[in-house]
């Protein structure tokens, strides 16, 4: 009996399969076939951009073709430039952060230098602040002589032998006299 049923299985399972695959195979075939054709149609349309086999072309099909690359080369064209803006944008970006970045580095030298030159002249005792404030009001620097001689000045020997009086002590006349 288990003889019987599995013939009779493999019969009924067989036949099953046999008919499937047939089916399967005629799909199969027409799926290729099809997708033949297509890769044949890519192949001549490839062959037509790159300017190769356009005599068996007829006016319809070059206007066709040359549509087809006029709008490619609009989209290359567009793709281009708003790669371009993109990028001047991001440049412009940049410009900006730096342009920020170097006022914010000369403030702090200036800081710095002021800092300095606050710091050198209290070490100096003060004797090195600018006198811009004095020089435009009440203090302001005199042209003379910075060497003071109080009470005698002294004298070369032709002016000793010209004033022979008894005032002249040690070479020195008094300034009155001169």
């Amino acid at each position: 009996m288990l003889k019987t049923l599995e013939r009779y299985q493999k019969c009924s399972y067989s036949a099953v399969e046999a008919s499937t695959s047939d089916k399967e195979l005629q799909n199969s075939y027409q799926e290729y076939l099809r997708l033949k054709a297509r890769v044949e149609l890519l192949q001549r349309s490839q062959r037509n951009l790159l300017r190769e086999e356009l005599g068996s072309l007829s006016t319809k099909e070059l206007e066709q073709l040359e549509q087809q690359l006029e709008s490619s080369l609009r989209q290359i064209r567009s793709t281009k430039t708003q790669f371009m803006l993109d990028q001047l944008s991001d440049l412009q970006r940049k410009e900006q952060m730096l342009q920020d970045a170097n006022k914010a580095l000369r403030r702090k030298v200036e800081e710095n230098n002021a800092e300095k030159t606050l710091r050198l002249s209290w070490e100096a005792g003060g004797q090195n602040m600018p006198y811009s404030r004095q020089s435009e009001g009440f203090f302001q620097p005199l042209d003379c002589n910075s060497t003071l001689q109080i009470g005698y000045n002294s004298v070369g020997t032709d002016q000793i032998n010209i004033a022979n009086t008894s005032q002249n002590v040690n070479g020195f006349i008094p300034g009155w006299m001169l």
